[in-house]
């Protein structure tokens, strides 16, 4: 088919997937995958190939950097003891077991070693689009570990390969291509998003901000593989730290825009991969012997099942090591590994390694097995999308997990944080920009307001969740009031106690009002630099609070949104985009 045909159906599919999943209760993704499956019984559609290097170069660096820009870092700094081992040894040891158990129901041992470094690492764009239900703490862990195990499924794959097609390599070579592959690709994502800084800081105008933004995953990726390293973790390097440091080099209508920009295009990618995952698992069913089918689906359940078992038993040996969550009983911990098994999910990159494996020997004869890793390899994608995608929403509500409220209770803080930091400089600020005192005190009054609807909202938060708890809590309520102050009317939601909106007054204009004082131009443009400093202000603070650990990163990347939308509404989007 001509790339246009491929262009409309794909865009056809993805929004017939967007269209039914919320009608089906069903996951996005997984609607996409049985489109993908469907389509691949014309047999036209199956000549629609998705060739490895159109994941790795295209597809991949793109979602990996959205989802690396979209993870705390401060959660990674504080999980490495889960993260580590997760995305290492946990790789190594899904890989043998798998190529053992592959081997023992006969497939060669080269090529089972390739099946088990290509099944081996969760897919991180599966687990991000799968996973939302998770905990925000297991979501976060999981979705780190699922970025950084790509580095070691892909070395595992170097060596099985040069195994397969019948090189040498020793230990030393190995030793040598993990560290070249992990130092390497670390030392260029720290180098791309230096660059990226330099630039970035003497950049003003949208456009270019934005474009450099998106060039620096691509950047990444190509210098890495230019060195033989890891280019996925080339991408989850920078990714972290352009996220981390952008507030202070980007504008806020490159930020809006980003924002606004940048889930549309990875939902298109996203969305496109999880079609020509489902068309690429016909074309492979389809190129199989019927004879050999019966035994390769034998093989996938059994790896899919060794997968499991593996990464339970794993996660249950390596507990003493990990940093368990507060007040969390023996019960809890089972539960959870429980639902951080069920949502390995496997995906795009497991696929692109197994499509990799080269054709021929160097003789000219064909790769032994190559066909059945190909297969198994789609096998496990599908009963990981298809069987643990829609079970993980029933084994969270079994797990009854405790529920992680810092993420709400952090951006409670930082909102009341920041709106005291800045009536605490007001006075300073309006005399440093030479404000009156009408439109001082005016500013002085509207940060009350929102200080005090800030506190009403954590009462009525309290108050809620007290009511749950226990039917008779009026003692707890008003502890709690007396705490944080009243709740000034029309705070949850009733309107009686706000206060009518005063009649529009005109200016009356005679020789005895000085006008200088009296503009009202003068007063809003008094308003707008006060209000822009206050702004400036309140950012100062909530970069420091995620840079001291107070709040996590993406609770400040929410505010730091509210306050970008603030800052535009009061320059005008003419005067933002200068």
């Amino acid at each position: 088919m001509e790339g246009l045909e491929v262009t409309v159906l794909l865009g056809l599919a993805i929004l017939l997937g967007t269209v039914l999943a919320p009608r089906l209760r069903i996951a996005t993704p997984l609607v996409l995958l049985v489109i993908g499956l469907a389509l691949g019984f014309v047999p036209e559609l199956r000549q629609i190939e998705l060739p490895p290097e159109t994941v790795l170069l295209l597809f991949l660096p793109v979602l990996l950097f959205r989802e690396a820009w979209t993870t705390s870092l401060r959660s990674v700094r504080r999980s490495l003891r889960y993260i580590v081992p997760m995305s290492t040894l946990l790789v190594v040891a899904s890989a043998f077991a798998v190529a053992g158990v592959a081997t023992w129901m006969g497939v060669p041992w080269e090529a089972a070693l390739v099946l088990g470094a290509a099944v081996a690492p969760p897919d991180a764009t599966a687990v991000a689009a799968l996973g939302r239900l998770l905990p925000e703490r297991t979501f976060m862990k999981l979705k780190a570990e699922s970025l950084t195990n790509d580095g070691t499924a892909l070395v595992l794959y170097s060596i099985a390969v040069s195994l397969l097609v019948g090189d040498q390599i020793t230990a030393w070579q190995i030793t040598g291509m993990v560290l070249v592959s992990y130092l390497g690709g670390a030392v260029a994502g720290v180098a791309v998003a230096a660059l990226a800084y330099l630039a970035l800081r003497r950049m003003e105008s949208t456009l270019t901000i934005n474009l450099t933004l998106a060039l620096v995953p691509f950047v990444s990726f190509l210098l890495a593989e230019i060195a033989h390293a890891s280019g996925v973790l080339a991408v989850v390097f920078a990714g972290l730290i352009v996220a981390w440091i952008s507030p202070r080099i980007t504008t806020a209508l490159s930020r809006r825009s980003a924002d606004a920009t940048w889930p549309f295009g990875v939902y298109l990618l996203n969305g496109a991969l999880f079609v020509l995952i489902g068309l690429e698992i016909q074309l492979v069913l389809h190129e199989i012997s019927p004879s050999e089918i019966g035994t390769l689906l034998l093989i996938t359940g059994a790896a899919w099942i060794v997968l499991a078992v593996v990464r339970y038993l794993f996660q249950w040996l390596f507990s003493p090591l990990s940093r368990p969550a507060g007040g969390s009983t023996r019960s809890v911990r089972h539960r959870s590994r429980v639902v951080s098994t069920v949502a390995g999910f496997r995906g795009a990159v497991s696929l692109a390694i197994a499509l990799s494996v080269p054709l021929t020997l160097a003789d000219g004869s064909p790769v032994p097995g190559r066909d059945a890793v190909v297969f198994i390899t789609a096998g496990v994608i599908v009963l990981t999308l298809l069987v643990q995608g829609p079970l993980l929403p029933a084994v969270i509500r079994w797990a009854k997990l405790p529920t992680d409220d810092a993420a709400v209770e952090e951006f409670e803080l930082a909102q009341r944080a920041i709106s005291g930091a800045a009536l605490a400089a007001l006075d300073d600020l309006a005399a440093e920009h030479g404000i009156s005192d009408v439109v001082r005190d005016r500013a002085r009054r509207e940060g009350y307001e929102r200080l005090e609807l800030a506190n009403a909202r954590v009462v009525a938060r309290l108050r809620a969740e007290e009511q749950e708890r226990d039917d008779d809590t009026a003692a707890g309520d008003d502890d709690a009031a007396s705490r944080m102050g009243p709740i000034p009317p029309g705070a949850d939601g009733d309107t009686d106690g706000q206060r009518a909106a005063g009649q529009l007054e005109m200016l009356a204009v005679s020789d005895d009002i000085d006008l200088s004082q009296r503009s009202p131009l003068l007063r809003h443009r008094e308003a707008t630099r006060l209000r822009l400093a206050i702004l400036d202000r309140e950012r100062e603070v909530l970069l420091r609070l995620r840079r001291e650990g107070t709040i996590d990163d993406l609770v400040a990347r929410r505010i730091l949104g509210d306050l970008d939308i603030e800052e535009i509404r009061a320059r005008g989007i003419e005067k933002s985009a200068d």
